[in-house]
C-alpha cells in the first residue's frame, strides 16, 4: 500500500505562482458562503491565494460580499473607497483607521492591492451590482461609539444626547477597555450592560425612520449604524468575558462574527435580491472548532456555527506552510517583526505535506484522501504574536484537517506580508540555527 506521502502527491493539484486557482474554485463556488482561512495573520501567499479565489468568485460567481476578521468601522472606511465614495484618495489612506494593534494585519500591500482591484471592478458596474468589504470583529468598542453618535447627531440630534448619556458610563475608563472589564466583572464598578443594549434596542425600534429617509444611501448609513450599536453591545459582554474563563471570551467574539455575517447578508438581500459572501479570517475561526483542540476545551468558532446554519452553503478552505517567513509580534501591541517561520514539527500535517515535495498545492478533502488524514496530527496556528521558541506549546494544536476544512492550500516555502509601516526588527537575518531548543 502506498504510504500518506504517496496518496497525497497522487491527489495533491500543484499551483504555481500565477496560478489563477480555478481548480480550487470549482471546489467551492457552489456555495452560499465561503470561508478563506490563513495560517498565520502575516503571509503573502496566503493573502495572495484568498485575494485571487475572491477575485474568480465575485467575478464568475456572483459573489458580491467581502468580510474580513477586522473591527466594523475601520472596514467600512475601506468598503465607502471601494465603491468610490467616501473622501479617501487610495486605498492606504482608506486603509487609515486601522491604527489599533495589529496594524499590519490589513494594513499591508496584499490587501492595498486587492482593494484597488475591487474598486477598479466596481467601477465597471452600477451600485446593485457592486462588491463591499465588511469587517466581522467587535474590538473597536470606542469607534463604534462615536460613528453611532456621528449617525445619531446628523439623522436625530435628541437620540444623539440620549446616546451620549448611555454611552457615558464608560468614560471613566478613558479608552481602556481592559479596566472597563476587569472593575466591572468584579463588581468594583457597575457595568454598561443595561445602556448600551437599551441603546441598540432605540436605534431599532427607529429604523423604519431613519433608514427610509433617502432611499438606498440611508438604508446602508443606518445599517451601518446599527452594526456600530450591536459593536458596542457585544463588545461590553466580550471585555467582561475576558476576565472569565478563555472559552467564553472566544465564543462571545465568534458568536459577535457569525450575527454579524448573518445581519449583513440579510441586508445585502433586501437591497440586491441576493448576497453570497467570501470570508477572510484565521484558519482558528474558520475551520470547524469540533474537529480540533478547540472543541474540546469548549470553544465554538465562526466555521462550526455558519456550518451548523447554512450546512451544505458553506464550503471551508484552509492554509498551511512547512518554512519561511512571517510578520508578526514578540508580544501583544508591540510593533511588527519580520520573523523566521521555524520548519514544520514532524508529527504535523504541515511536515507531512512538506515530504511530497511539491512547492504549492490543493487538496480536496472530501476526496479519496480523506480517510488517510483523518487521524488527529498536529496542526499550526501562527496568529499576531509569534514565539518560536515554545512554538510546541504555543503555535500547535491537534486537529483532524478533513473534519475542520473542505479544502487545503499548501505552500512549503512562504514569505511575509509587507506591513505599511515598517517592520521594526529583522529576524530572519539572525543565523539560521536561532532560535535554540525545544
Amino acid at each position: 500500500m502506498a504510504s500518506t506521502v504517496d496518496a497525497v502527491r497522487q491527489v495533491a493539484v500543484p499551483l504555481h505562482p500565477d496560478s489563477d486557482l480555478k481548480q480550487v474554485v470549482d471546489l467551492v463556488r457552489d456555495a452560499k458562503i465561503v470561508l478563506i482561512g490563513e495560517a498565520t495573520h502575516g503571509t503573502h501567499e496566503f493573502y495572495r491565494a484568498r485575494a485571487r479565489l475572491t477575485q474568480e468568485l465575485i467575478v464568475s460567481h456572483g459573489f458580491n460580499v467581502v468580510t474580513a476578521e477586522a473591527d466594523w468601522p475601520d472596514a467600512f472606511r475601506a468598503n465607502h473607497w471601494v465603491r468610490g465614495s467616501g473622501a479617501d484618495a487610495s486605498a492606504v489612506e482608506a486603509l487609515g483607521d486601522f491604527t489599533r494593534f495589529p496594524r499590519w494585519m490589513w494594513r499591508n500591500m496584499d490587501v492595498v492591492r486587492f482593494l484597488d482591484w475591487l474598486r477598479d471592478h466596481n467601477q465597471h458596474h452600477p451600485l446593485r451590482e457592486q462588491v463591499g468589504f465588511y469587517g466581522l470583529d467587535l474590538y473597536s468598542l470606542h469607534r463604534s461609539i462615536d460613528a453611532v453618535l456621528r449617525y445619531l447627531g446628523q439623522v436625530d440630534p435628541a437620540a444623539a444626547a440620549h446616546a451620549r448619556q448611555r454611552y457615558a458610563c464608560f468614560d471613566v475608563f478613558g479608552q481602556d477597555t481592559q479596566a472597563y472589564g476587569y472593575a466591572t466583572k468584579f463588581g468594583l464598578e457597575p457595568s454598561c450592560e443595561q445602556a448600551v443594549i437599551a441603546q441598540l434596542v432605540e436605534l431599532q425600534r427607529k429604523a423604519a425612520d431613519y433608514a427610509s429617509r433617502d432611499g438606498r444611501i440611508a438604508a446602508d448609513d443606518y445599517f451601518a449604524a446599527e452594526q456600530n450599536a450591536r459593536v458596542v453591545a457585544d463588545a461590553e459582554a466580550y471585555y467582561r468575558a475576558m476576565f472569565g474563563s478563555a472559552a467564553t471570551s472566544w465564543n462571545v467574539r465568534d458568536r459577535h462574527m457569525m450575527s454579524t455575517l448573518q445581519e449583513l447578508l440579510a441586508h445585502i438581500t433586501r437591497m440586491n435580491g441576493s448576497a453570497r459572501a467570501v470570508v477572510w479570517a484565521h484558519n482558528s475561526h474558520l475551520g470547524d472548532a469540533r474537529a480540533t483542540q478547540m472543541g474540546a476545551h469548549g470553544e465554538l468558532n465562526l466555521g462550526q456555527l455558519a456550518r451548523e446554519q447554512w450546512r451544505s452553503d458553506v464550503r471551508s478552505v484552509g492554509f498551511t506552510t512547512h518554512i519561511g517567513s512571517v510578520t508578526a509580534a514578540l508580544n501583544w501591541d508591540q510593533p511588527a517583526d519580520l520573523m523566521a517561520v521555524r520548519p514544520s514539527l514532524p508529527e504535523s500535517y504541515e511536515h507531512l505535506f512538506h515530504e511530497t515535495g511539491l512547492e504549492a498545492f490543493a487538496l480536496d478533502l472530501h476526496g479519496s484522501i480523506s480517510s488517510r488524514l483523518s487521524a488527529p496530527r498536529l496542526e499550526r496556528a501562527i496568529g499576531v504574536v509569534y514565539r518560536a521558541e515554545t512554538e510546541r506549546q504555543s503555535h500547535y494544536f491537534m486537529a483532524s484537517l478533513p473534519q475542520q476544512f473542505d479544502v487545503v492550500i499548501h505552500f512549503d516555502r512562504t514569505r511575509a506580508v509587507e506591513p505599511l509601516e515598517r517592520w521594526s526588527r529583522h529576524e530572519i537575518d539572525l543565523p539560521e540555527t536561532w532560535p535554540s531548543g525545544i
